[in-house]
């Protein structure tokens, strides 16, 4: 990816999509520097990781009125830890993601008479930052049982995890229910292995997993999700990564 404007970037919090009521979207992400200088640190500061952190700062136009909409999403996650994918570009399949698992910390909403009513909040990382790609696009209604594409995010080593995230933004249907998972093998996922799987989810909302960080050979993975009920239709996004 070369040089480009920001013009398509994508928030997802944990069940909802707020990338058309953000303008700004920013993400940090730091390690503490910890002093260790000695007398045989040659004269200079000598320094060591300590903790790691990041940071999802956003701000836009205030909505209202509907589980999606960034009022009703703010208030149901404030002070609550969940899934969080940024993509800087766009939400297709394959598309550069980050994604943590962070707490919602704070959440403000209003301004002087004659402005369009904003809002801004922060999200706090409880788990690592993870770079990764999307592994399931959020504009694709899901009827019934399938796979997504095949995507090659390389060999996991040991003491390294798979992260992914999954954000159901909207389920209708009667009894509707999804499961959905991951799966790694070769380049044709012939045989494939069930890497994480994701709790039944019915209604909006989020959850995150990660591996127990054993090393996989696999280099290329998918998303597949099993799809049950009369009538069901779920628009979910999914992001993948390791670290």
């Amino acid at each position: 990816m070369g040089k480009f404007v920001l013009l398509d970037a994508r928030l997802f919090a944990p069940g909802a999509d707020l990338s058309g009521a953000s303008n700004k979207i920013e993400l940090t992400s730091e390690i503490e520097d910890k002093d260790a200088t000695n007398y045989r640190s040659g004269g200079y500061k000598e320094l060591l990781g300590g903790l790691g952190s990041a940071e999802i700062a956003a701000e836009g136009q205030w909505e209202a009125g509907d589980p999606s909409l960034v009022d009703d999403q703010s208030w149901a996650t404030l002070g609550g830890v969940g899934p969080y994918t940024v993509c800087p570009a766009d939400s297709a399949t394959g598309a550069l993601a980050y994604i943590t698992s962070g707490m919602r910390a704070d959440y403000k909403v209003g301004d002087a008479v004659g402005e369009i009513a904003p809002w801004s909040g922060t999200v706090k990382s409880s788990w690592p930052l993870v770079r990764g790609q999307v592994g399931h696009p959020p504009g694709t209604a899901r009827t019934a049982t399938g796979t997504g594409t095949i995507l090659n995010l390389g060999a996991i080593p040991a003491g390294k995890r798979l992260y992914a995230a999954l954000h159901v933004l909207s389920a209708t249907g009667t009894t509707p229910s999804i499961t959905v998972r991951v799966e790694s093998g070769d380049a044709t996922l012939t045989t494939p292995t069930t890497r994480l799987t994701f709790a039944a989810a019915s209604a909006a909302g989020g959850q995150i997993l990660r591996g127990n960080g054993a090393a996989v050979t696999d280099a290329y993975y998918r998303v597949a999700w099993t799809v049950t009920g009369t009538t069901p239709s779920f628009m979910f996004a999914v992001s993948l990564g390791i670290r």
